[in-house]
């Protein structure tokens, strides 16, 4: 009796085909062993948020590409990882898109509601992710943008990153995840400081708190790589014991570090072969064992994630009407370096009992200076 030994075709199982197009790019790159050279019939899916003029945060279009693109990555039977990634020097990903929550979910909690919706999927899809997710961080990566770089499995980052949490100072919690992943990381006492301060780490930071796997020098000066020079460095404790490694440089030590920085250039092909070297550590190993292992791992995260996620959902949604439509609002419309509601005056304004109406956010939202009218007609002459 002979056994039956060809291949069945394979069925596909993803929900939807991916676009090919627009700010989310999936790119299949050729696996690689540890000595560089390709490995046949293997892959590495990068997936890739492109929308640079706003620093790679995510509107709603582009998350439902995550969600399809790290569905594609989990199923395709020849992608051994996946980088997530976002495009250009300046940015990982910064959250969601001020713009649209200003001029479409502020105030809409219903419709919020639905997109925080796509955005838990987004998250939970990052989760979920049958391959490992390495995290590039190619630049600031805050809000919205370090809980999706939380949900990732490794962090590789160029040391001109920084990281953080904006929610509390733009009307919105971190509740997306930072909230659930971040005390894991870094312990609560940091978290609460990250989470409520929203005052950001250095790359250097990051690694010495435990929240990235790796940092690496990515600015040329004079032919030479050299580490952030906004950053202390070459200095592990100060003259009263205090570590200082990883703290941002002041007063004249700042200015040179600024020197420096506009005088190099950035060269992001460090961070490119420090992912590859991790992307070649982790095909050295079993996949089943180390599918398991992940999982295993990431149950720490979805113990707090799946516990808390939709009734974060569900208050995020209903903050659209108050602090987050005022908050929001603030940041896409006021002027340079006034893009926060003036926090005193709104403490006032609650304590003397002022209920949050249509016009109290409007007098919250600072006003850009509004130029002189041209003269036109019989004026111009």
């Amino acid at each position: 009796m002979s056994i039956h030994t060809e291949p069945k075709p394979f069925k596909n199982h993803d929900l939807a085909p991916l676009p090919e197009c627009g700010q989310v790019h999936y790119e299949r790159r050729a696996a690689r062993d540890v000595d560089g050279a390709e490995i046949p019939g293997l892959h590495v899916a990068w997936i890739v948020l492109d929308n640079p003029e706003q620093l790679n945060s995510y509107t709603t279009d582009m998350v439902k590409q995550v969600i399809l693109a790290f569905r594609r990555a989990s199923n395709e039977r020849d992608v051994t990882a996946v980088v997530f990634t976002g495009s250009g020097e300046r940015a990982f990903c910064t959250g969601g898109n001020t713009a649209e929550y200003a001029e479409y979910y502020a105030g809409a909690p219903d419709e919020y509601l639905q997109y925080m919706r796509l955005f838990n999927d987004m998250v939970s899809a990052i989760l979920a992710c049958d391959k490992p997710v390495i995290c590039r961080v190619n630049g600031m990566r805050i809000a919205g943008g370090q809980e999706l770089g939380m949900a990732c499995d490794f962090s590789v980052a160029s040391d001109l990153a920084v990281f953080g949490q904006a929610g509390p100072r733009h009307g919105s919690a971190p509740d997306g995840g930072s909230t659930d992943f971040l005390p894991l990381f870094v312990g609560v006492e940091r978290a609460m400081a990250s989470c409520t301060l929203c005052e950001t780490w250095t790359a250097y930071q990051a690694v010495r708190h435990g929240l990235i796997t790796e940092t690496v020098p990515v600015l040329q000066v004079d032919g030479h790589t050299i580490p952030n020079p906004l950053v202390v460095t070459d200095t592990w404790l100060d003259d009263r014991g205090r570590i200082v490694h990883g703290e941002p440089e002041v007063d004249e030590a700042l200015r040179d570090g600024k020197a420096l920085l506009r005088a190099g250039r950035i060269d992001l092909a460090p961070l490119d072969a420090a992912v590859e070297t991790m992307l070649s550590k982790l095909i050295r190993t079993m996949p089943g064992c180390l599918r398991k292992t992940i999982e295993s791992v990431r149950k720490h995260k979805l113990e707090h994630w799946d516990r808390n996620r939709e009734s974060n959902r569900s208050w995020l949604a209903l903050n659209m009407m108050t602090e987050a439509a005022a908050g929001f609002r603030a940041f896409h419309e006021g002027p340079t370096g006034q893009r926060e509601v003036h926090f005193a005056d709104l403490r006032r304004r609650l304590a003397a009992g002022e209920r949050w109406t249509p016009e109290l956010i409007e007098a919250l939202v600072p006003k850009r200076d509004v130029a002189p009218p041209v003269p036109t007609g019989e004026a111009v002459r």
